[in-house]
């Protein structure tokens, strides 16, 4: 699918897909796979991806420019249903300025 990016968990723990800069959140089980797409036609989309302890977190840039934010957009399940921030969020995680706290 063109302007998207697929995520899977292929670790044995949960996994935080974390979508800049809204800080919005999305948790993985292990072995699931989720997918962040553009909602926008006519644009070309990079993704900037960092990794950090069980975290994945991913910017979305029109022409890969880091001034144009790409804010409309959507994760979807692998039915392609459309996912809401705090999918699965484990009850009682913690948070810093710089996103969830993974111990």
């Amino acid at each position: 699918m063109k302007n998207s990016l697929p995520v899977t968990n292929e670790g044995d723990i949960d996994l935080c897909l974390f979508i800049e800069p809204y800080c919005e959140d999305y948790w993985m089980k292990p072995g699931e796979a989720l997918t962040v797409r553009s909602e926008v036609e006519g644009i070309d989309v990079w993704f900037d991806t960092s990794i950090s302890k069980g975290c994945v977190t991913v910017w979305l840039y029109e022409d890969g420019d880091p001034h144009k934010i790409v804010g409309d957009y959507a994760v979807l399940d692998a039915s392609g249903n459309h996912l809401e921030s705090g999918h699965q969020r484990p009850r009682g995680q913690r948070w810093s300025a710089a996103g969830p706290i993974i111990d």
